[in-house]
């Protein structure tokens, strides 16, 4: 019989309640290291060839965002080469995946110390692994191996639990047969935040069928990113997806790159041509700054989306095809209604299910896990050794409002990857951003007036100004989403009839 620990009985007891798997695999994570008495604990899922982390305690925040190929780290190659625990002796040559990357010594390679770790496996196949490090030389006795083959039952059965409410989530909302794995496809999209999370649950219920879907957001949030999750979650995920930048094509040859165009049509056309629609029948059309397009041609765009029907430029005969019609914007669509830009009808048929995507700075501490993102493929691509963040640039990159969101994250990393290096001796030190490197500037302090000093008066009491809070809130949904009121209940995470008695309360309708 196994005497399990007071921590092994937490992690046991965390098994049997419903939590969000990020938060289900830190409080593992966080358990493994109280329970070794370790400096860090890293939970690591087989991504193709590299290694994901899943959850990590011990390490920079910024450190979910890596990969680490497997082939350049021998250490983990090791431990996912065999099943049994691996035990690396304390001066071992071997480099360590995470040096500098350690909050407990970031600047310097890692001193001699324990390492350890374990391949994990669900139903047979090779999940990952699950790696533990010690500062302090002697951590792991000679029974360390033992009491981790013992808590790789925890752990590979937390995974279970993570992987069944995924497939248990996946047929509440989608109503159909999850992916055998539940995690297909959401690796593109990093981030754990609530509004990434809510986002997703809301884009798997959408991707199973066949309604066109508007994707809104300012720029640089990455639309095309959400429009290829959607497309591979839904069944023509086996179909093409073609991409068109609207905003790109001529207004005199948009028709035909759209449509096609038959040998002869104009100048030029010495043979028939398919369009893109043509070239995404069967699967999914994503039409990039749909605002862009010419008005001359969103009558036969809105003929397409109504009957499946396209017609070649210069073409007799019209062409059925099958294509399902994902739209992305930056623009206020219904304002460029009203301004007579856009046609209302082509609005309403592509704005079927509006889906907000949140700026950066609503994400909280996504920021790190895309800078870390960033920062591997920096260090990759200019071939460093190791490239991290100071806490001092965490911290920037926290408090700064990322006006150009995800694009501009990444394009500031890439900026400041190349000035470390400049500077740098060696291409094999362990460089570190430092935050002037940033070339962000750090937002004004906000000097808050206590209520009892304010010189104004109070014009409004507290119930006033609450509703007065309410009522811009709903105004605002409503105004983003054309006055529908499912698509604000959404927005403001409300059940409909809520917030039409909310309304009603508020002297709205």
């Amino acid at each position: 019989m196994v005497d399990f620990t007071p921590i092994q009985n937490a992690q046991l007891a965390d098994l049997v309640c419903e939590l969000p798997a990020a938060v289900r695999l830190q409080r593992l994570v966080v358990g493994l290291r109280e329970a070794f008495g370790c400096s860090a604990v890293v939970l690591l899922r087989l991504d193709g060839e590299s290694l994901r982390p899943q959850a990590a305690v011990g390490l920079a925040h910024e450190v979910l965002g890596r990969s680490f190929a497997v082939a350049r780290h021998p250490r983990l190659a090791q431990i996912l080469a065999q099943r049994e625990p691996l035990q690396f002796a304390a001066d071992s040559l071997l480099p360590d995946p995470y040096d500098g990357l350690l909050e407990d010594s970031p600047d310097e390679p890692l001193p001699v110390h324990d390492c350890m770790g374990m391949s994990l496996y669900l139903d047979g196949q090779l999940w990952g692994a699950v790696t533990l490090d010690a500062l302090r030389p002697g951590s792991f006795d000679r029974h360390a191996a033992q009491r981790l083959r013992q808590h790789a039952l925890l752990i590979e059965s937390a995974l279970r639990v993570c992987r069944l409410e995924a497939e248990v989530r996946s047929l509440r909302l989608a109503g159909r047969q999850a992916e055998p794995d539940g995690e297909a496809g959401d690796a593109a999209i990093l981030g754990n935040s609530p509004a990434i999370s809510q986002l997703l649950d809301e884009l798997a219920v959408v991707a199973d069928s066949e309604l066109p879907v508007l994707l809104q957001g300012e720029t640089g949030v990455g639309k095309e990113l959400f429009a290829r999750w959607l497309h591979s979650h839904s069944p023509r995920a086996r179909k093409p997806l073609v991409y068109v930048n609207c905003a790109a094509l001529p207004e005199t040859l948009a028709e035909s790159e759209l449509f096609g165009h038959a040998k002869g049509a104009f100048s030029g056309a010495g043979q028939d041509r398919p369009g893109r629609f043509e070239a995404a029948n069967g699967g999914t059309l994503f039409l990039d700054e749909i605002g862009e397009l010419p008005l001359a041609t969103q009558a036969k765009m809105l003929r397409a989306l109504q009957n499946g029907e396209i017609q070649r430029l210069g073409a007799d005969q019209p062409r059925h095809v099958d294509v399902r019609v994902i739209a992305a914007t930056n623009r206020r669509l219904w304002e460029e209604v009203r301004e007579g830009r856009f046609r209302a009808d082509l609005y309403h048929r592509l704005s079927v299910y509006p889906v907000h995507i949140p700026p950066l700075r609503e994400r909280g501490r996504d920021v790190l896990l895309l800078a870390g993102h960033f920062l591997e493929l920096n260090r990759v691509r200019l071939g460093l050794r190791c490239l991290r963040l100071s806490p001092e640039a965490e911290r920037v990159l926290l408090n700064y409002d990322w006006p150009g969101n995800v694009r501009e994250l990444e394009h500031v990393i890439s900026r400041a990857a190349l000035k470390v290096l400049s500077q740098a001796e060696s291409r094999t030190a362990l460089l570190s951003i430092e935050a002037p490197w940033l070339g962000l500037e750090s937002p004004p302090v906000r000097h808050l007036t206590p209520p009892q000093a304010a010189s104004e008066p109070v014009l409004e009491s507290m119930q006033q100004a609450l509703e007065r809070y309410q009522r811009e809130l709903v105004e605002a949904a409503l105004g983003r989403h054309a006055g529908k009121w499912a698509a604000a209940a959404r927005d403001l995470q409300m059940d409909p009839s809520n917030l039409r008695k909310l309304a009603r309360r508020l002297n709205l309708i």
